[in-house]
């Protein structure tokens, strides 16, 4: 489905978040001029003041080309949103208990509007790991903690949602037709965990449980990620189980 942005946005600051996530894509060397205009649908002289602007507050920056980067004013704002969100903090030993249990990355995902956004993450014990930044939204239908939260919603709201930004394919497993993802959100519902079997990241496997505050408002979803091999060490069922166990731990941990 092709996107589609609700009309209560602003199309500027839109544009200037889909830029900023773009330069997040990018490595040191940085974006090209041309490269981001084509991206965002603009003309070249249309990103260029959208970069000098932002460059203003310190959001971008330049390096040689000229092609450019993220600012330095982001690592500012990003220290402040951590001391605004301790639930990061208050959520590591729980991460860690898992990861410890599981022998896997697990992370913490917020709901942001139906879309999940991972504001915490412990590295399995073994030698891989999952390098994905935190703090931006992730494909809802792709990933686990996505469906975990897209299940607190109504049918009317999901679809509304995939009406607003389709339902993008990540891999060839990727969820992309709305009955089709309804249904995966009611499996979600009564087993009480989701699965992402490929379907963000071939060869990756993710199970996500929700967790509640103390009056059930959902906060977000606890995760594993492991590469498809790991699956051999135990079931999903059973790592399903395990998940949704120490969510609630952490649901009822953040309640006291």
């Amino acid at each position: 489905m092709t996107e589609r942005r609700p009309r209560s946005r602003v199309q500027s600051v839109d544009r200037a978040g889909l830029l900023l996530g773009l330069l997040a894509e990018a490595d040191a060397s940085g974006r090209g001029l041309a490269d981001l205009a084509a991206q965002l649908g603009v003309a070249r002289s249309t990103a260029h003041a959208m970069l000098r602007t932002l460059e203003v507050h310190g959001l971008v920056a330049e390096v040689s080309g000229p092609r450019f980067v993220l600012g330095t004013g982001l690592i500012r704002l990003g220290d402040i949103a951590a001391k605004q969100l301790p639930l990061a903090d208050q959520a590591r030993p729980a991460l860690a208990a898992l990861a410890q249990e599981t022998g896997l990355t697990t992370r913490l995902a917020v709901a942001d509007q139906g879309f999940p956004v991972f504001v915490a993450r412990v590295d399995g014990p073994g030698f891989v790991r999952f390098h994905t930044p935190l703090g931006g939204r992730e494909a809802p239908n792709a990933s686990a903690a996505g469906k975990v939260i897209l299940a607190d919603l109504t049918e009317e709201r999901v679809r509304e949602l995939v009406e607003e930004v389709g339902l993008p394919a990540r891999t060839p497993r990727t969820i992309t037709d709305v009955e089709v993802l309804l249904a995966e959100l009611d499996r979600v519902r009564a087993r009480g965990y989701a699965v992402d079997d490929e379907e963000d990241l071939d060869g990756v496997f993710c199970v996500a449980a929700e967790v509640r505050d103390a009056g059930g408002r959902l906060i977000g979803a606890l995760s594993t990620t492991g590469i498809t091999s790991d699956r051999r060490a135990r079931s999903i069922e059973d790592l399903g189980a395990v998940v949704r166990k120490h969510a609630q731990d952490l649901g009822t941990r953040l309640a006291r």
